[in-house]
């Protein structure tokens, strides 16, 4: 949950700075863009730096779990500069929607199997809580790099034909 704590609390410290005139906040997506960057940042350097916190959540059939473990967190430091980037920031936010995906087995099994991982709570609920806010992830993953709207669905935009006829007009064959 500090990840997501993290997330809501660096994105609204952005939306303060765009109401001083910082400039690149403008829109939601360029202040989810640092938020979810120094969250993986943070996360990524931990998997590196306590990888035993991590090797309970890698099942007994996954080989080398302290390398997955190490390829967990530089794919999320990877994730982190790739989304700063421009010219990567689109691919790397949907290479992110993929990882968290694939993470998610883990987390599943650490409620499951009632893990408890160093330095996070040790009650159930939250390790089950945690699940419900990777699909949040991966919208934010996908918003902050550009590649969806602020929903799901795409926004409507009225019609090309709509948008230059004159007001109080109706459409041909219609009556006034």
């Amino acid at each position: 949950m500090m990840f997501f704590a993290l997330l809501g609390g660096i994105a609204l410290a952005a939306w303060g700075l765009s109401r001083i005139g910082v400039p690149g906040l403008r829109t939601w997506p360029a202040r989810m863009r640092p938020a979810l960057a120094i969250a993986l940042l943070l996360a990524g350097i931990d998997h590196l730096v306590s990888p035993g916190r991590y090797l309970p959540m890698i099942e007994a059939f996954v080989p080398w779990p302290a390398a997955v473990v190490a390829a967990t967190g530089l794919c999320e430091i990877a994730g982190a500069i790739g989304l700063l980037l421009p010219a990567t920031r689109r691919a790397a936010a949907i290479l992110l929607a993929v990882y968290f995906v694939c993470v998610f087995p883990a987390n599943v099994a650490n409620a499951v199997n009632g893990l408890a991982v160093d330095g996070l709570p040790q009650a159930a609920w939250y390790y089950w809580l945690r699940l419900a806010f990777q699909p949040l992830v991966i919208w934010w993953a996908l918003r902050a790099g550009a590649v969806i709207g602020p929903w799901p669905l795409p926004e409507r935009r009225p019609s090309p034909e709509r948008q230059a006829r004159p007001a109080g007009l109706h459409s041909p064959g219609g009556t006034r």
